[in-house]
């Protein structure tokens, strides 16, 4: 799960991002799902836009991120978003350091990664679990994890 939070004292918004299904013997993983997590979806990005003070710049499916194997997990996100005021901002989030692993001869999932890219061109990693103070112009990327990929690539048969 990714869990993004960003707000001042006049906005506050809260959100969890998707990311791929992972794979299991037999099956593909889904992209872009929110997975182990029910009864949420993200807004829409023209309520997002209209209500609170940011830009959707991109979200994105990252085609191939899944891990690879027989069985390839679902595929992770890119969400960036820029911020139009001084906000505070904070993410939870995990796969930061430690991949979902492969089974049975499956590559191991992508790692995500939680980046402030700021408006000067300065860029900040918030690990997996970070806060900070955003300005106006300043951006987060989130790239979420996968799941690793299930049997040895070879065996593929599509």
């Amino acid at each position: 799960m990714n869990i993004l939070t960003f707000g001042n004292s006049r906005v506050q918004y809260y959100e969890t991002i998707c990311s791929g299904a992972p794979a299991g013997p037999g099956f593909d993983g889904a992209a872009g799902v929110h997975t182990h997590m029910t009864n949420t979806r993200l807004t829409d990005p023209e309520v997002l836009e209209a209500r609170f003070p940011v830009l959707l710049e991109e979200f994105a499916i990252d085609r191939g991120s899944g891990g690879q194997g027989q069985w390839c997990a679902g595929d992770g996100v890119t969400r960036r978003i820029k911020f139009l005021e001084d906000m505070d901002c904070s993410i939870l989030s995990d796969r930061r350091r430690v991949a979902a692993p492969g089974i049975a001869g499956g590559e191991d999932g992508r790692l995500g990664r939680n980046t402030i890219a700021r408006a000067n061109g300065a860029t900040e990693d918030m690990g997996g679990s970070g806060e900070t103070k955003v300005a106006a112009r300043d951006a987060i990327v989130i790239q979420t994890p996968t799941g690793g990929g299930v049997g040895p690539m070879k065996e593929r048969a599509r």
